[in-house]
């Protein structure tokens, strides 16, 4: 099949044919653009994703000195910026599902950025966290990862508080690029 194409597109239409790219394979196997085609919608490539969430990881590693302010707002240029070229895909839940994962990265950063228990605690009391709730998460002995997903931690680093730090959402992003506001 791919060799009769080939040959009527170099002969006919004088194309050159890339034989590494191309391919003749069912239209929801292809991939094209970071793009796949699932029952006549839109989706992200598997691919795609996999390099989205490896650019996200070093974007917020636990590890990089810099300000969160800064990590923050990097981390925001590329969102805006995916969610720009990749959101006319029909993945809404998937935005959701990323949305909670980036959170709970920029938890983690902000728990490691916090090092020693004192500092930890001082700040979910500053964020309104219970005492004894705050204590037993500055003291505890788990990871960082593990660590962002206690309730103390979502408590005292809420969505909105996140949000208010500069950090992007997929989702509305998404809603925005598939539900536009009708200006008059």
């Amino acid at each position: 099949m791919l060799g009769s194409i080939t040959r009527y597109l170099s002969s006919k239409l004088k194309l050159e044919i890339n034989k590494e790219k191309s391919q003749v394979v069912k239209v929801n196997q292809s991939k094209f653009l970071g793009f796949t085609f699932n029952r006549g919608k839109i989706k992200w490539h598997a691919k795609t994703l996999q390099k989205f969430k490896q650019r996200v990881r070093q974007l917020t590693n636990r590890n990089w000195g810099v300000r969160m302010e800064y990590q923050l707002y990097k981390l925001k240029q590329y969102l805006q910026g995916w969610i720009n070229y990749f959101g006319i895909a029909n993945v809404y839940q998937q935005c959701v599902e990323q949305d909670q994962w980036i959170r709970r990265r920029v938890r983690m950063c902000f728990w490691r950025q916090w090092r020693k228990p004192r500092t930890k605690v001082q700040n979910l009391l500053k964020r309104g966290v219970p005492e004894r709730m705050a204590i037993s998460c500055g003291i505890t002995s788990k990871g960082p990862w593990r660590s962002s997903k206690t309730k103390g931690i979502q408590q005292g680093l809420t969505n909105n508080y996140l949000a208010t730090k500069g950090l992007y959402s997929l989702k509305e992003g998404w809603i925005a690029i598939h539900y536009p506001l009708k200006r008059s």
